[in-house]
């Protein structure tokens, strides 16, 4: 039975986005070969790290959401602490809720790009003379200020 995992990974500075991007192929293929799936990559780039690792100051994050056998990720962690171009890694493993959270955060309906929903003309014209109104009474109370 496949489990769902997602794994961040801290490339190397050293390396250059076209290092990385065949790096992250390489292990794209390993999960694949230990009869997993990638659902959803997502690369950051090159990013400032809270504390120095390894007496490096930036480096890679990528993002690995797929789902695997529970039996490799034992390995693949083993090829990760290897792989001297990674500073660090996490691998976690995730509930439903987490797999249906980032699902709705691909399609928008989470986070900092969440979609806006159509409004309706009415409710927009409604909201319109609403902040119309609200200026208005302001201007009114800054004019009656400003009489005494």
């Amino acid at each position: 039975m496949l489990k769902s995992y997602e794994c961040v990974l801290i490339f190397t500075p050293v390396l250059t986005a076209e290092e990385v991007e065949k790096v992250v192929g390489d292990y794209q293929e390993l999960i694949k070969s230990q009869g997993g799936e990638i659902v959803h990559t997502d690369f950051w780039g090159l990013k400032t790290l809270a504390y120095p690792i390894k007496k490096k100051t930036t480096g890679f994050y990528l993002i690995l959401e797929y789902s695997a056998p529970a039996t490799s990720i034992a390995k693949l962690e083993v090829y990760y602490k290897r792989d001297e171009r990674i500073l660090r890694f996490l691998t976690v493993q995730l509930d439903k809720f987490a797999v249906e959270y980032n699902e709705k955060k691909r399609k928008g309906l989470i986070g900092k790009g969440i979609k806006n929903k159509p409004v309706s003309a009415e409710s927009a014209r409604a909201s319109k003379a609403a902040t119309v109104a609200d200026d208005l009474i302001i201007i009114d109370e800054l004019q009656n200020t400003e009489e005494d």
